[in-house]
């Protein structure tokens, strides 16, 4: 397994290289976004491990012409920063994964062996439960035609919800597959929005396809039988 490196702070690099090494992958690392483009552009990759503060092109701008490329190799971004903010910069532009510095080797490794386990698969064109339709490539939602306008948060919550649509997901669930593993707070930011999903994409078309399953969770439904 081939993974690319693109950090910056000489020594974690080394560390986490030699790490990888030891786990049988084989790992390039480069120290610039210039370059991290460019290798990630002209190389094949198992996964993608990206720094967001780099010399020459930032991360976000890397992850961006990456994806704009239609290169969707695994993204996990790698950062000393820790809001609210850059975790949803980094998943709406793409990234599949967001670990914060310092972080545990044990556990970017068990972040890495599942990114690489789930691939990169051409994204699909669209994503469709009854009328409700998601682009992933221009990142926009539509109900009937009709477009909804939605938050970093609350994309990357239906997106998840869309794609496991008809199963009964679990807050725990959602924490672990829509916010970042530095959330430190309680559970009820997802009835929160959860709450805004259904006036955007519910109530305005007097539908009632996003259900709470009492002790369970929550629940997609398409609303065409």
């Amino acid at each position: 397994m081939r993974v690319l490196l693109v950090e910056d702070e000489v020594r974690l690099a080394g560390v986490v290289k030699d790490g990888l090494a030891a786990e049988g992958f084989v790992v390039d690392v480069v120290s610039d976004g210039i370059t991290g483009l460019w290798a990630a552009t002209e190389n094949s990759y198992d996964a993608i491990v990206l720094d967001i503060m780099l010399p020459g092109l930032n991360g976000y701008d890397v992850l961006k012409q990456i994806r704009s490329r239609k290169i969707w190799t695994p993204v996990l971004m790698l950062t000393a920063k820790d809001g609210e903010y850059d975790q949803t910069d980094a998943f709406d532009l793409g990234a599949d994964d967001y670990l914060t510095k310092p972080f545990s080797f044990l556990i970017l490794m068990a972040r890495l062996r599942a990114l690489v386990r789930r691939g990169a698969p051409e994204r699909p064109v669209l994503v469709t439960v009854g009328t409700l339709v998601l682009d992933p490539a221009r990142r926009v939602v539509a109900r009937g035609g009709v477009p909804v306008a939605l938050t970093a948060r609350e994309y990357g919550l239906l997106l998840y919800l869309m794609r496991h649509a008809g199963d009964v997901v679990s807050k725990a669930q959602i924490l672990d597959n829509v916010w970042d593993s530095a959330y430190e707070g309680g559970d009820n930011i997802v009835e929160v929005y959860v709450g805004y999903l259904r006036r955007k994409l519910d109530a305005p078309f007097n539908l009632n396809t996003l259900r709470t399953v009492r002790g369970l969770g929550y629940r997609l439904d398409p609303d065409i039988h």
